[in-house]
């Protein structure tokens, strides 16, 4: 396939995978007043890999050694994300911690310049803006820092090193066997912080539902597909795309959630699509068209 049409196909894969990571929000929060947040995780994250490994058992086995090393460091980074935001939501309102997270859109740019050498225009960083304040509107009533600020803060740069070193790493051939060494990873390390007060399952069959759902599109099919594309996208249109995510969850939670439209969702979600669509449709130079993959 040529390059432009599979650079095209990628940015729509991640859409659609973001659009599912959006759906879960609502669903989320209703299973977390029954089920502990990493006793949720764990399940989940170890219910995708399971899943992935039914539908490619050798994948794994055809990695090689060097890419089996990333794809646990990749892992890692994801699952401290998860618990260290987890931790630093018990601390801070949830408008502010979805805000926190989302400046991974601003230090995606930063490391990728710093780590790939990857030159940022400033076309691009006029789309990182963008996407930051329609991120405000949608999310913030105010800001304190303190320490649930801190930990989200932290989270948020892991997850935009685990973008940055998924550009730098990922290859389509690869793509099955790095999702699912990562969701091992990612489940491993949330089970292990239930150690201990035990593991809490579910016990409602509509919990169950939304766990299975959670587990298998956005959990196994959401990390290969975000794998895949990530193997023909750089980082900060990666993490520009992303940052569609609180607009789909203010979608479905309209949709689906019983809640109201309101005038902060229409113009923050139309900043961030509009950071989307600069940096899509916008002219770019040709190192900004390629990925850099690192070997080492």
């Amino acid at each position: 396939m040529p390059e432009r049409p599979k650079t095209l196909l990628a940015t729509l894969t991640l859409l659609g995978i973001t659009a599912a990571w959006g759906s879960t929000f609502f669903l989320i929060k209703d299973l977390l007043d029954r089920v502990p947040t990493l006793d949720f995780l764990g399940v989940r994250f170890a219910i995708a890999a399971v899943a992935l490994v039914l539908v490619a058992p050798r994948a794994i086995g055809r990695l090689s050694r060097e890419a089996r090393r990333h794809a646990i460091v990749l892992g890692l980074l994801y699952g401290l994300g998860q618990i260290l935001q987890t931790a630093g939501l018990a601390h801070t309102p949830a408008s502010v911690s979805g805000f926190i997270t989302g400046l991974y859109v601003v230090a995606t740019p930063l490391f990728a310049a710093v780590l790939l050498r990857t030159r940022i225009t400033w076309l691009t960083w006029a789309a990182v803006l963008l996407a930051v304040v329609g991120l405000a509107v949608l999310t913030l009533d105010g800001l304190s820092v303190g320490y649930g600020e801190a930990l989200t803060f932290v989270a948020a740069m892991l997850y935009a090193l685990h973008i940055v070193g998924l550009g730098a790493w990922s290859t389509a051939a690869d793509a099955m066997g790095l999702a699912i060494l990562q969701l091992v990873v990612i489940a491993v390390v949330c089970l292990v912080c239930t150690v201990p007060d035990g593991l809490v399952l579910p016990d409602r069959p509509s919990d169950w539902a939304s766990l299975l759902y959670m587990a298998l599109i956005p959990g196994a099919l959401g990390i290969v597909g975000q794998t895949w594309a990530q193997a023909h996208l750089p980082p900060t249109r990666t993490a520009i795309v992303m940052s569609m995510e609180p607009v789909f969850a203010a979608f479905f939670a309209v949709l689906l959630g019983g809640e109201s439209l309101t005038s902060r969702m229409i113009l923050g979600g139309a900043f961030v699509l509009a950071a989307m669509l600069v940096v899509e449709l916008g002219p770019r130079r040709h190192i900004e068209g390629e990925v850099t993959h690192l070997t080492v």
